[in-house]
């Protein structure tokens, strides 16, 4: 399939991105790597979709598929959209990521390299073409690049040649991409994710949070929005969450357990709902967190996988936490932090102490028991301190040490993180 066809495919609807994808992450050296590959036709692979039904498809970007059988991409994505977002000169509808990666992109005639704008060396040398205005313009743009060039006495016996390799750059949308097709009513979303993950075994695969996203998303598309929106809002006060992160304490808020297949009989309505407790409990915890052990950047926040827990307990718990309660509740996240509960089988991990907060039996004191046993001691001694930094043992030191049950932690800074 021509280059052209597969990205008036794009406009038209009649392909786009599966929900589970991933966003563009390419960087400009890699954009200018598959324009040179491209202009000097060297191969540069072909393209792996998933061919389905419009009205059954989960697929990233607002508004409906074209009807009938579409085709999301399953391998191809940084290419297509790179080509889309030169050629076109904006990014697909499906884009999520740095428009700039793809930005600026020009050809040098004489030298016939690729770089990206720059305008000391740029500015007064017609010899550098902005690719994306000769795309748009195409073969019937030539004569205007003709006419500036042959208006430069020095360029002028040369432009012959510089029109044939303008002609060889624009030709790049005619060249011919193998498509292959994944297609078949066995083909189900765990099918091609698997799919995916075998094609993409070079690179980072789809964790199992994103396949439960892509199935939510399936049910209430707005849902990768929603919680990208909170994650900016954390990230805007020095917290760099992701979505797998935020999708276990929605789990864990639901359900009650940390393994996302438990997510996957919920409703859209289930979720929303939940995504709502959970924004609110994490802002608790993040309050409680930065207000009274002072850890309230990202460089010095550790055991992040604790906040899922935590917000379990103020889910459950009736009422506000008293002194003792969230005492106790602080204790417990420094501590599974400071030795690295959660560094290794994080579910396994998570599950054991929900389960600790369930029942007639369990709490905070249970919690702090398990935590105890699987340690074998919570005791803080200087020397575990060893090369870390001094804010760390100012922090933990002070908080692990001097904190008995029944006593206060002391007070440190506060930011309200529902503002």
């Amino acid at each position: 399939m021509k280059i052209s066809t597969i990205l008036d495919h794009i406009d038209s609807r009649h392909m786009a991105l599966p929900e589970f994808q991933r966003g563009y992450v390419w960087n400009r050296d890699q954009v200018r790597g598959l324009f040179e590959s491209l202009y000097r036709r060297h191969p540069v692979g072909g393209l792996l979709v998933w061919a389905t039904e419009s009205k059954t498809a989960a697929h990233r970007g607002e508004g409906p598929l074209a009807p009938g059988v579409v085709k999301l991409l399953l391998d191809g994505q940084q290419r297509m959209t790179s080509l889309y977002g030169v050629i076109r000169g904006r990014p697909p509808r499906f884009f999520d990521g740095n428009a700039l990666a793809f930005t600026g992109l020009h050809f040098h005639l004489e030298d016939e390299k690729f770089a990206f704008y720059q305008p000391v060396t740029m500015k007064d040398d017609a010899r550098w073409i902005d690719v994306t205005a000769l795309m748009q313009k195409g073969t019937a743009g030539l004569g205007e690049f003709v006419t500036r060039l042959s208006t430069q006495p020095a360029l002028a016996p040369k432009v012959g040649d510089y029109v044939a390799r303008l002609s060889r750059l624009l030709s790049v949308m005619d060249i011919e991409l193998h498509v292959e097709e994944v297609t078949g009513a066995d083909k189900t979303l765990d099918v091609v994710v698997d799919i995916f993950n075998r094609v993409n075994s070079g690179g980072t695969k789809l964790s199992k949070g994103d396949l439960a996203l892509a199935r939510i998303c399936a049910d209430w598309p707005e849902a990768r929005d929603r919680m990208k929106a909170e994650l900016k809002r954390w990230t805007g006060a020095g917290f760099h969450f992701n979505l797998d992160w935020l999708l276990r304490s929605i789990n864990t808020v639901l359900t009650g357990e940390a393994k996302f297949l438990h997510l996957h009989d919920k409703t859209a309505d289930e979720v929303q709902a939940a995504l709502k407790r959970a924004t609110k409990h994490i802002d608790a915890s993040l309050n409680l967190i930065d207000g009274r052990l002072g850890l309230d950047h990202d460089q010095v926040f550790f055991g992040r996988f604790g906040v899922p827990v935590m917000v379990r307990f103020l889910d459950k718990h009736t009422g506000p936490l008293d002194e003792k309660e969230r005492d106790k509740l602080l204790f417990w996240f420094l501590q599974a932090g400071m030795w690295g509960r959660f560094s290794g089988s994080t579910e396994s991990f998570i599950d054991q102490d929900l389960e600790a907060l369930e029942g007639g039996d369990g709490g905070l004191d249970k919690l702090l028991e398990q935590l105890h046993l699987w340690h074998g001691g919570l005791r803080v001694e200087p020397g575990h301190f060893t090369g870390w930094s001094s804010a760390w043992k100012s922090c933990c030191t002070v908080t692990c040490t001097v904190w008995k049950p029944g006593q206060p932690l002391r007070p440190r800074r506060r930011r309200c993180w529902a503002a």
